[in-house]
């Protein structure tokens, strides 16, 4: 059988813009409770919400952002953040997500590469002084028309703006839209020469917004703990418009990602989901007050951005409560989730695979060289088509046209697996596969297997030079608290007779912490390279 799954579903999709969705949730459930900010205990119902984002949306309209025009936003979670996503979504603005983390030449990059007129801006966050940032930019002609500080009295004045404008002024605006017009930009974060901009419709995010937290049960009761950072999908797609779609809560419990403020807030508002990505839950389940939170009230959240470990994910359902969390796949590309477990998929699925086709969407395992949809079992490049992929890279026809095929499918650069009953696994990034003497390695086997160590806490597998074999496998270790330290004989005892040979490490290294961005994917690249030079090897 060829590996290839098309899924219809129960729901049909949503065609209407994101603000007309909003607000038939407002109109719903408009006393429900749909923001928390944890950190300023600022609390919003659907009603209070949406009084926020037509101010915000009559502000923008005010200050000339017509339909089409880039706004964007640069700053770390926060309760503005979800206001500004639903005001520009309202007025038609395309939001230009910047990643908290650019330092002025990226930032740059991304105002005059999307034509931003207007960006919303924390003044500054841990390292990033984003005000003179802003103004290094400025200095080599790359300017905004407007900047507005979130902690100043820029905000206040903006919405003041507003107040002149009729409330039909937004409805007007919201009438003129289409599902099908682009509404948000995100940088993908390339591993050579510049950043891509995804460019994401309504219709693109807001169905997969809704099917990712549908596929986990999601409804008008629940509350989602959301630590992921909101200017990536897995943050304003799979979070809030998850949650928006479905009248559920959104709970920020801090700025930047922090494990004990994030299950101080699973306890304290009584989520009934959180999502992160596998650092994350790592983090938190490792963390030295993790058993003094009640975290009962959990039942499901999703896990994605990487590789899940099996380990992890075990914990999450024994000792987190999450009986039924989910694994998700996908990328920024397609908006982002392509394949998803579902709540009642029995424990190996739910642990040992990314899961299945997701609604309304198609996908299919290729040969890398020839094209061919492969055979059940066998790894190749996995690819998707449907509502769920982008319109495009913002004003790079030529990229675009590498990514998406004649024939609508996004090839994502991901080795995959389809099993028989369908469901999905990867087993590595076709530029990260290792080959050894002409041998095949696929990282994830090993580093699934490395975990099941007693010392081990987390591992990463990469391949470095080598003169005799072209690669060999490297693993990074980060080891448990109190173990005893690893060498690579140790390793290499651990594993004989359980790997095949070319498959155990040469080499080891005890690492405290991986190189990430600011979403939690490790950077092999840099790991490679720093792995080259502290092994003394040739590059």
């Amino acid at each position: 059988m060829k590996s290839h799954e098309k899924a219809g579903s129960g729901s049909p999709l949503l065609e209407d813009t994101i603000g007309a969705n909003f607000e038939a949730t407002v109109a719903a459930h408009g006393d429900r409770e749909a923001l928390v900010e944890v950190a300023t205990g600022r609390r919003w119902t659907y009603n209070e919400l949406n009084h926020d984002v037509d101010g915000l949306a009559r502000g923008l309209i005010a200050a000339g952002i017509e339909k089409g025009d880039r706004v964007g936003i640069w700053a770390p979670n926060c309760a503005e953040w979800t206001i500004t996503q639903f005001a520009a979504a309202k007025v038609g603005a395309i939001l230009v997500n910047v990643n908290p983390a650019y330092r002025t030449h990226e930032f740059a990059y991304a105002v005059q590469q999307s034509g931003m007129r207007m960006l919303v801006s924390a003044t500054e966050f841990k390292s990033s002084n984003y005000r003179e940032m802003v103004e290094q930019t400025a200095l080599v002609n790359i300017d905004l028309e407007r900047v507005v500080y979130l902690d100043s009295d820029d905000w206040s004045v903006l919405m003041a703006e507003g107040e002149g404008l009729p409330e039909s002024a937004v409805t007007e605006r919201m009438a003129t839209l289409v599902n099908t017009d682009p509404i948000n930009i995100q940088y993908t974060s390339g591993t050579t020469g510049y950043p891509k901009g995804a460019t994401l419709s309504h219709r693109n995010i807001l169905n997969n917004g809704f099917f990712a937290t549908e596929l986990i049960n999601f409804t008008e009761l629940d509350r989602l703990c959301i630590p992921v950072p909101f200017y990536h999908c897995f943050g304003m797609v799979m979070a809030n418009l998850g949650c928006t779609t479905h009248g559920a809560a959104m709970v920020i419990p801090s700025p930047g990602f922090d494990p004990s403020m994030t299950l101080r807030s699973i306890a304290e508002e009584r989520c009934t989901g959180v999502y992160g990505v596998p650092t994350m839950f790592i983090a938190m389940q490792n963390a030295p007050d993790f058993v003094d939170h009640d975290l009962s009230s959990l039942r499901t959240g999703v896990m994605a951005g990487s590789v899940c470990p099996v380990e992890v994910m075990k914990r999450c359902i024994d000792d987190m409560h999450m009986a039924e969390v989910s694994i998700a796949y996908g990328m920024t590309e397609t908006s982002p989730v392509s394949c998803q477990t579902r709540a009642d998929d029995d424990l190996d699925r739910r642990t040992a695979t990314i899961g299945r086709v997701h609604p309304h969407v198609e996908i299919k395992i290729v040969d890398p060289v020839t094209g061919d949809t492969v055979e059940r079992g066998q790894a190749g490049e996995f690819c998707t088509r449907g509502y769920s992929v982008m319109l495009g890279y913002w004003d790079d026809p030529a990229k675009t046209a590498e990514a998406i095929d004649a024939d609508g499918w996004m090839h994502t650069g991901d080795l995959a697996e389809m099993r028989e009953d369908g469901y999905c696994n990867i087993v590595g990034r076709i530029k990260d596969m290792v080959i050894r003497g002409g041998e095949n390695i696929y990282p994830r086997e090993i580093e699934e297997f490395l975990y099941a160590h007693p010392d081990i806490e987390e591992v990463q597998a990469i391949g470095v030079p080598d003169q005799k074999y072209g690669e060999e496998l490297c693993a990074w270790i980060k080891l448990r608290t109190g173990a005893e330290p690893l060498d690579a004989e140790a390793v290499r005892a651990y594993s004989a007779g359980k790997l095949a040979h070319y498959k155990i490490p040469r080499y080891v290294l005890l690492v405290d912490e991986f190189p990430m961005t600011v979403t939690g994917k490790i950077r092999k690249v840099q790991m490679r390279e720093e792995s080259a030079v502290r092994l003394g090897l040739a590059t």
